[in-house]
Protein backbone atom coordinates (compact mmCIF):
# COMPACT_ATOMS: atom_id res chain seq x y z
CA UNK A 1 0.00 0.00 0.00
CA UNK A 2 2.31 2.55 -1.00
CA UNK A 3 1.41 5.32 -2.97
CA UNK A 4 -2.47 5.08 -1.92
CA UNK A 5 -3.54 8.37 -3.46
CA UNK A 6 -6.42 10.65 -2.80
CA UNK A 7 -8.65 8.41 -4.46
CA UNK A 8 -11.88 8.56 -2.12
CA UNK A 9 -12.85 11.56 -4.60
CA UNK A 10 -15.72 10.90 -6.95
CA UNK A 11 -14.24 13.46 -9.37
CA UNK A 12 -10.05 12.80 -9.25
CA UNK A 13 -7.17 11.84 -7.46
CA UNK A 14 -3.92 13.32 -7.70
CA UNK A 15 -0.60 12.69 -9.91
CA UNK A 16 2.06 10.90 -8.93
CA UNK A 17 4.29 11.53 -12.31
CA UNK A 18 6.97 14.03 -12.34
CA UNK A 19 6.59 17.56 -13.17
CA UNK A 20 8.81 17.60 -15.15
CA UNK A 21 7.15 14.95 -17.69
CA UNK A 22 5.92 16.35 -21.25
CA UNK A 23 2.37 16.19 -21.76
CA UNK A 24 1.94 13.33 -24.10
CA UNK A 25 5.02 11.19 -23.27
CA UNK A 26 5.50 8.75 -20.87
CA UNK A 27 8.73 7.04 -18.91
CA UNK A 28 9.54 3.60 -18.49
CA UNK A 29 7.46 1.82 -15.17
CA UNK A 30 4.74 4.98 -15.39
CA UNK A 31 0.88 4.35 -15.98
CA UNK A 32 -1.90 6.56 -16.49
CA UNK A 33 -5.50 4.48 -15.49
CA UNK A 34 -8.42 7.04 -15.99
CA UNK A 35 -11.29 5.25 -14.08
CA UNK A 36 -14.44 6.14 -16.04
CA UNK A 37 -17.61 4.14 -13.86
CA UNK A 38 -20.80 4.75 -13.29
CA UNK A 39 -21.13 6.72 -9.60
CA UNK A 40 -25.03 8.04 -9.50
CA UNK A 41 -27.92 6.36 -11.10
CA UNK A 42 -29.26 2.98 -11.13
CA UNK A 43 -26.04 1.57 -11.49
CA UNK A 44 -24.65 3.28 -8.92
CA UNK A 45 -24.14 0.48 -6.55
CA UNK A 46 -22.43 -1.82 -8.96
CA UNK A 47 -20.20 1.07 -10.10
CA UNK A 48 -19.16 2.30 -6.91
CA UNK A 49 -17.60 -1.03 -6.37
CA UNK A 50 -15.93 -1.10 -9.90
CA UNK A 51 -14.31 1.94 -9.24
CA UNK A 52 -13.24 0.65 -5.60
CA UNK A 53 -11.24 -2.48 -7.24
CA UNK A 54 -9.52 -0.12 -9.64
CA UNK A 55 -8.65 2.26 -6.80
CA UNK A 56 -7.13 -0.46 -4.92
CA UNK A 57 -5.02 -1.82 -7.64
CA UNK A 58 -4.14 1.40 -8.15
CA UNK A 59 -3.06 1.99 -4.32
CA UNK A 60 -1.60 -1.28 -4.34
CA UNK A 61 0.77 -0.96 -7.55
CA UNK A 62 3.82 -3.24 -8.25
CA UNK A 63 7.19 -1.69 -6.94
CA UNK A 64 8.93 0.21 -9.95
CA UNK A 65 5.31 1.35 -10.99
CA UNK A 66 3.93 5.01 -10.63
CA UNK A 67 0.77 5.59 -11.33
CA UNK A 68 -1.81 8.73 -12.28
CA UNK A 69 -5.21 8.66 -12.43
CA UNK A 70 -8.67 10.87 -11.89
CA UNK A 71 -12.26 8.88 -10.91
CA UNK A 72 -14.73 10.42 -13.27
CA UNK A 73 -18.30 9.89 -12.54
CA UNK A 74 -20.07 8.42 -16.08
CA UNK A 75 -23.59 8.53 -15.34
CA UNK A 76 -25.73 6.11 -16.50
CA UNK A 77 -26.11 7.85 -20.26
CA UNK A 78 -23.89 6.84 -23.17
CA UNK A 79 -23.07 10.06 -24.08
CA UNK A 80 -21.17 10.99 -20.80
CA UNK A 81 -19.21 7.89 -21.17
CA UNK A 82 -18.25 9.16 -24.31
CA UNK A 83 -17.56 12.38 -22.78
CA UNK A 84 -15.74 11.17 -20.17
CA UNK A 85 -13.71 9.15 -22.20
CA UNK A 86 -12.67 12.29 -24.57
CA UNK A 87 -11.60 13.97 -21.49
CA UNK A 88 -9.59 11.04 -20.47
CA UNK A 89 -8.18 10.78 -23.83
CA UNK A 90 -6.65 14.69 -23.43
CA UNK A 91 -3.45 13.11 -21.86
CA UNK A 92 -1.01 10.23 -22.02
CA UNK A 93 -3.52 6.78 -21.09
CA UNK A 94 -1.98 3.72 -20.11
CA UNK A 95 -5.52 2.22 -19.85
CA UNK A 96 -8.74 2.95 -18.56
CA UNK A 97 -10.90 0.84 -15.91
CA UNK A 98 -14.34 1.80 -17.94
CA UNK A 99 -17.49 1.60 -16.99
CA UNK A 100 -19.04 -1.97 -16.44
CA UNK A 101 -22.71 -0.37 -18.41
CA UNK A 102 -23.12 -1.98 -21.29
CA UNK A 103 -24.83 0.43 -23.15
CA UNK A 104 -21.81 2.85 -21.98
CA UNK A 105 -19.13 0.42 -23.01
CA UNK A 106 -20.70 0.11 -26.53
CA UNK A 107 -20.48 3.80 -27.44
CA UNK A 108 -17.20 4.32 -26.16
CA UNK A 109 -15.53 1.26 -28.33
CA UNK A 110 -15.42 3.19 -31.26
CA UNK A 111 -13.59 6.27 -28.96
CA UNK A 112 -11.19 3.77 -27.75
CA UNK A 113 -10.11 2.10 -31.05
CA UNK A 114 -9.76 5.70 -32.74
CA UNK A 115 -8.04 6.76 -29.64
CA UNK A 116 -5.74 3.29 -29.36
CA UNK A 117 -6.29 2.60 -25.65
CA UNK A 118 -7.18 -0.62 -23.77
CA UNK A 119 -10.22 -0.17 -22.05
CA UNK A 120 -10.45 -2.89 -19.04
CA UNK A 121 -13.65 -3.40 -17.58
CA UNK A 122 -16.51 -5.64 -15.83
CA UNK A 123 -19.28 -5.71 -17.99
CA UNK A 124 -21.44 -8.62 -18.17
CA UNK A 125 -22.71 -7.28 -21.69
CA UNK A 126 -21.80 -9.98 -24.35
CA UNK A 127 -22.07 -7.86 -27.66
CA UNK A 128 -18.95 -5.59 -26.50
CA UNK A 129 -16.72 -8.17 -27.02
CA UNK A 130 -18.00 -9.15 -30.18
CA UNK A 131 -17.73 -5.87 -32.09
CA UNK A 132 -14.34 -6.80 -33.52
CA UNK A 133 -12.85 -4.09 -31.40
CA UNK A 134 -8.91 -4.83 -29.82
CA UNK A 135 -8.76 -2.46 -26.99
CA UNK A 136 -11.41 -4.08 -25.05
CA UNK A 137 -10.67 -6.55 -22.06
CA UNK A 138 -13.41 -7.85 -19.88
CA UNK A 139 -12.47 -9.51 -16.46
CA UNK A 140 -15.36 -10.58 -15.14
CA UNK A 141 -17.35 -13.85 -16.96
CA UNK A 142 -19.65 -12.45 -19.72
CA UNK A 143 -22.87 -14.15 -20.08
CA UNK A 144 -22.00 -16.67 -22.31
CA UNK A 145 -20.00 -17.93 -19.10
CA UNK A 146 -22.13 -16.80 -16.23
CA UNK A 147 -25.48 -17.68 -17.58
CA UNK A 148 -24.50 -21.33 -18.31
CA UNK A 149 -23.29 -21.48 -14.66
CA UNK A 150 -26.61 -20.21 -14.03
CA UNK A 151 -28.43 -22.26 -15.92
CA UNK A 152 -26.87 -25.63 -14.82
CA UNK A 153 -26.96 -25.21 -11.74
CA UNK A 154 -30.65 -24.98 -12.08
CA UNK A 155 -31.25 -27.79 -13.90
CA UNK A 156 -28.46 -29.92 -12.88
CA UNK A 157 -28.03 -29.10 -9.50
CA UNK A 158 -31.88 -28.48 -8.49
CA UNK A 159 -33.15 -30.36 -10.70
CA UNK A 160 -35.61 -27.75 -11.92
CA UNK A 161 -37.39 -27.97 -15.42
CA UNK A 162 -39.98 -25.01 -15.67
CA UNK A 163 -38.16 -21.61 -15.03
CA UNK A 164 -39.95 -18.05 -14.64
CA UNK A 165 -37.06 -15.85 -16.03
CA UNK A 166 -37.31 -11.99 -15.12
CA UNK A 167 -35.25 -9.91 -16.92
CA UNK A 168 -34.27 -5.99 -17.15
CA UNK A 169 -34.98 -4.37 -19.84
CA UNK A 170 -31.67 -2.86 -20.74
CA UNK A 171 -28.75 -4.30 -22.47
CA UNK A 172 -27.42 -6.15 -20.08
CA UNK A 173 -30.85 -8.08 -19.33
CA UNK A 174 -31.46 -8.75 -22.93
CA UNK A 175 -27.95 -10.38 -23.05
CA UNK A 176 -28.63 -12.30 -19.73
CA UNK A 177 -31.91 -13.38 -21.55
CA UNK A 178 -30.29 -14.35 -24.69
CA UNK A 179 -28.01 -16.44 -23.10
CA UNK A 180 -30.10 -18.25 -20.96
CA UNK A 181 -32.25 -18.93 -23.04
CA UNK A 182 -29.14 -20.95 -24.99
CA UNK A 183 -28.36 -22.85 -21.56
CA UNK A 184 -31.45 -23.78 -20.79
CA UNK A 185 -31.82 -25.18 -24.11
CA UNK A 186 -29.33 -27.26 -24.53
CA UNK A 187 -30.11 -28.81 -20.97
CA UNK A 188 -33.69 -29.36 -22.51
CA UNK A 189 -35.45 -27.15 -20.00
CA UNK A 190 -37.92 -24.52 -21.78
CA UNK A 191 -39.24 -21.31 -19.90
CA UNK A 192 -43.14 -21.75 -18.69
CA UNK A 193 -42.78 -17.37 -18.69
CA UNK A 194 -40.31 -14.70 -19.11
CA UNK A 195 -40.67 -10.74 -19.08
CA UNK A 196 -38.49 -7.80 -18.98
CA UNK A 197 -38.72 -4.90 -16.16
CA UNK A 198 -37.84 -1.52 -16.46
CA UNK A 199 -34.71 -0.75 -14.09
CA UNK A 200 -37.20 1.71 -12.70
CA UNK A 201 -40.17 0.25 -11.95
CA UNK A 202 -41.33 0.36 -8.19
CA UNK A 203 -43.58 -2.46 -7.60
CA UNK A 204 -42.81 -6.04 -9.31
CA UNK A 205 -45.05 -7.47 -7.91
CA UNK A 206 -47.28 -7.69 -10.95
CA UNK A 207 -44.47 -9.68 -12.57
CA UNK A 208 -43.92 -11.81 -9.81
CA UNK A 209 -47.95 -12.89 -9.98
CA UNK A 210 -47.84 -13.56 -13.48
CA UNK A 211 -44.80 -15.48 -12.82
CA UNK A 212 -46.30 -17.53 -10.62
CA UNK A 213 -49.46 -17.95 -12.39
CA UNK A 214 -47.44 -20.14 -14.80
CA UNK A 215 -46.48 -22.90 -11.98
CA UNK A 216 -42.82 -22.50 -12.70
CA UNK A 217 -40.76 -24.61 -10.61
CA UNK A 218 -38.19 -21.80 -10.11
CA UNK A 219 -37.75 -17.95 -10.54
CA UNK A 220 -34.70 -17.12 -12.75
CA UNK A 221 -33.70 -13.03 -12.44
CA UNK A 222 -31.57 -11.74 -14.30
CA UNK A 223 -31.88 -7.94 -12.75
CA UNK A 224 -29.73 -5.05 -11.49
CA UNK A 225 -29.13 -4.44 -7.72
CA UNK A 226 -32.04 -2.43 -6.89
CA UNK A 227 -34.91 -4.77 -8.47
CA UNK A 228 -33.10 -7.77 -7.21
CA UNK A 229 -33.48 -6.57 -3.90
CA UNK A 230 -37.08 -5.15 -4.13
CA UNK A 231 -38.11 -8.67 -6.18
CA UNK A 232 -36.95 -10.44 -3.40
CA UNK A 233 -38.37 -8.40 -0.65
CA UNK A 234 -42.02 -8.96 -2.47
CA UNK A 235 -41.24 -12.86 -2.80
CA UNK A 236 -40.75 -12.95 0.85
CA UNK A 237 -43.78 -10.75 1.87
CA UNK A 238 -46.01 -12.84 0.12
CA UNK A 239 -44.68 -16.09 1.38
CA UNK A 240 -43.19 -17.25 -1.58
CA UNK A 241 -41.85 -20.82 -1.75
CA UNK A 242 -40.37 -21.20 -4.99
CA UNK A 243 -36.60 -21.24 -4.91
CA UNK A 244 -35.15 -17.88 -6.44
CA UNK A 245 -31.61 -18.30 -8.22
CA UNK A 246 -30.18 -14.96 -9.36
CA UNK A 247 -28.04 -13.05 -11.13
CA UNK A 248 -25.06 -11.81 -10.25
CA UNK A 249 -26.23 -8.56 -8.85
CA UNK A 250 -27.66 -10.77 -5.84
CA UNK A 251 -23.99 -11.92 -4.44
CA UNK A 252 -22.78 -8.24 -4.23
CA UNK A 253 -22.90 -7.22 -0.04
CA UNK A 254 -24.78 -3.93 -0.93
CA UNK A 255 -28.13 -6.02 -2.33
CA UNK A 256 -27.61 -8.22 0.26
CA UNK A 257 -27.71 -5.32 2.64
CA UNK A 258 -31.10 -3.83 1.38
CA UNK A 259 -32.58 -7.08 2.50
CA UNK A 260 -33.12 -8.96 5.72
CA UNK A 261 -30.99 -12.40 6.39
CA UNK A 262 -34.04 -14.48 6.29
CA UNK A 263 -35.72 -12.67 3.35
CA UNK A 264 -32.68 -14.14 1.75
CA UNK A 265 -32.70 -17.88 2.93
CA UNK A 266 -32.54 -20.60 -0.17
CA UNK A 267 -31.68 -17.69 -2.27
CA UNK A 268 -28.37 -18.26 -5.13
CA UNK A 269 -26.88 -16.29 -6.93
CA UNK A 270 -24.44 -16.53 -10.24
CA UNK A 271 -21.14 -14.67 -9.84
CA UNK A 272 -17.58 -14.11 -11.12
CA UNK A 273 -16.58 -14.67 -6.91
CA UNK A 274 -17.54 -13.82 -3.78
CA UNK A 275 -15.10 -12.65 -1.77
CA UNK A 276 -16.55 -12.13 1.97
CA UNK A 277 -16.94 -16.24 0.90
CA UNK A 278 -13.42 -16.10 2.03
CA UNK A 279 -11.69 -19.23 -0.13
CA UNK A 280 -7.54 -18.30 0.08
CA UNK A 281 -5.42 -16.18 2.15
CA UNK A 282 -4.90 -13.62 -0.57
CA UNK A 283 -8.34 -13.10 -1.44
CA UNK A 284 -8.73 -12.18 2.78
CA UNK A 285 -6.22 -10.32 2.08
CA UNK A 286 -7.65 -8.45 -0.41
CA UNK A 287 -10.75 -8.29 1.26
CA UNK A 288 -9.50 -6.72 4.40
CA UNK A 289 -7.56 -4.14 2.76
CA UNK A 290 -11.02 -2.72 0.86
CA UNK A 291 -12.79 -2.53 4.10
CA UNK A 292 -9.74 -0.66 5.58
CA UNK A 293 -9.85 1.22 2.79
CA UNK A 294 -13.83 1.80 1.99
CA UNK A 295 -15.50 0.93 5.37
CA UNK A 296 -16.72 -1.27 2.71
CA UNK A 297 -17.80 -5.21 1.35
CA UNK A 298 -15.70 -6.03 -1.85
CA UNK A 299 -18.19 -7.79 -4.32
CA UNK A 300 -16.83 -9.90 -7.69
CA UNK A 301 -17.08 -6.64 -9.79
CA UNK A 302 -14.57 -4.79 -7.01
CA UNK A 303 -11.94 -7.75 -7.71
CA UNK A 304 -12.38 -8.54 -11.20
CA UNK A 305 -11.49 -4.61 -11.84
CA UNK A 306 -8.74 -5.22 -9.33
CA UNK A 307 -7.33 -8.29 -11.03
CA UNK A 308 -7.68 -6.59 -14.25
CA UNK A 309 -6.09 -3.55 -13.14
CA UNK A 310 -3.46 -5.03 -11.54
CA UNK A 311 -2.82 -6.93 -15.03
CA UNK A 312 -2.41 -3.60 -16.50
CA UNK A 313 0.11 -2.87 -13.90
CA UNK A 314 1.79 -5.64 -14.04
CA UNK A 315 2.42 -5.10 -18.00
CA UNK A 316 3.91 -1.97 -17.26
CA UNK A 317 6.38 -3.05 -14.75
CA UNK A 318 7.09 -5.62 -17.24
CA UNK A 319 8.38 -3.11 -19.41
CA UNK A 320 5.06 -1.91 -21.56
CA UNK A 321 5.80 1.61 -22.26
CA UNK A 322 3.06 2.46 -24.29
CA UNK A 323 -0.75 1.77 -24.54
CA UNK A 324 -0.44 -0.70 -27.41
CA UNK A 325 2.51 -2.33 -25.63
CA UNK A 326 -0.05 -2.72 -22.81
CA UNK A 327 -2.84 -4.12 -25.20
CA UNK A 328 -0.32 -6.91 -26.41
CA UNK A 329 0.01 -8.12 -23.10
CA UNK A 330 -3.92 -8.03 -21.96
CA UNK A 331 -4.10 -9.93 -25.53
CA UNK A 332 -1.67 -12.25 -25.43
CA UNK A 333 -0.73 -12.88 -21.56
CA UNK A 334 -2.11 -14.98 -18.83
CA UNK A 335 -2.69 -13.26 -15.74
CA UNK A 336 -3.31 -15.21 -12.02
CA UNK A 337 -5.93 -12.86 -10.15
CA UNK A 338 -7.44 -13.58 -7.50
CA UNK A 339 -10.75 -14.10 -8.65
CA UNK A 340 -9.52 -16.85 -10.98
CA UNK A 341 -6.94 -17.21 -13.91
CA UNK A 342 -7.04 -14.80 -17.14
CA UNK A 343 -6.32 -15.12 -20.34
CA UNK A 344 -7.90 -13.30 -23.80
CA UNK A 345 -10.04 -15.90 -25.67
CA UNK A 346 -9.29 -13.74 -29.07
CA UNK A 347 -12.08 -11.39 -28.34
CA UNK A 348 -10.83 -9.68 -24.99
CA UNK A 349 -13.10 -12.12 -22.63
CA UNK A 350 -10.63 -12.61 -20.08
CA UNK A 351 -12.64 -14.33 -17.36
CA UNK A 352 -13.58 -17.80 -17.91
CA UNK A 353 -14.92 -19.27 -14.90
CA UNK A 354 -18.10 -18.44 -12.42
CA UNK A 355 -19.31 -20.08 -9.22
CA UNK A 356 -22.64 -19.74 -7.36
CA UNK A 357 -23.61 -18.58 -3.93
CA UNK A 358 -26.20 -19.48 -1.88
CA UNK A 359 -27.82 -17.39 1.69
CA UNK A 360 -28.91 -19.71 4.48
CA UNK A 361 -31.00 -16.77 5.66
CA UNK A 362 -29.13 -16.50 9.29
CA UNK A 363 -26.57 -14.36 7.66
CA UNK A 364 -25.89 -11.81 4.29
CA UNK A 365 -22.63 -13.47 3.81
CA UNK A 366 -23.45 -16.37 1.45
CA UNK A 367 -21.57 -19.82 0.66
CA UNK A 368 -20.64 -20.93 -2.46
CA UNK A 369 -22.48 -23.60 -3.39
CA UNK A 370 -21.25 -24.41 -7.20
CA UNK A 371 -17.78 -23.91 -8.95
CA UNK A 372 -17.36 -23.61 -12.82
CA UNK A 373 -14.11 -23.49 -13.84
CA UNK A 374 -12.67 -22.69 -17.66
CA UNK A 375 -16.66 -22.97 -19.07
CA UNK A 376 -15.07 -22.20 -22.26
CA UNK A 377 -11.97 -23.69 -22.31
CA UNK A 378 -9.85 -21.20 -22.83
CA UNK A 379 -7.30 -21.19 -19.89
CA UNK A 380 -6.12 -24.90 -20.66
CA UNK A 381 -4.34 -26.88 -17.72
CA UNK A 382 -4.43 -23.59 -15.42
CA UNK A 383 -7.77 -24.16 -13.74
CA UNK A 384 -7.74 -23.41 -10.23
Amino acid sequence: MRRFLSILSATAFSAVFSASVPHGAALAGEASVPVLVPLTGFLSLEGTSQRNGAVLALKDAPAGVAVRSEVIDTGTSPEAAVTALERAAGGKVTAVAASMLGTQMLAMLPLAQDYKIPLVTVSGTASITEQGNPWVFRFFPGDAVTKEAHARYVAEELGKKRPAVIYQTTAYGQSGKAHLEQAFKKLGVEPVFEEGVDPAAKDLLPVLTKALAAKPDVLVLHLHSGPTALFIRQAAANGVAVPIVAGSAMHQPSTAALLEPAELKGVCAETAASPISGGSPEVEAFTAAYRAAFNAEPDAFALGQYDGIRMVLGAVQGGADSADAVRKVLSAGTHQGLAMTYKSDGKGNMAHSAVIVCYDGASRVPAIAKRYDNVTGVVTGMVK
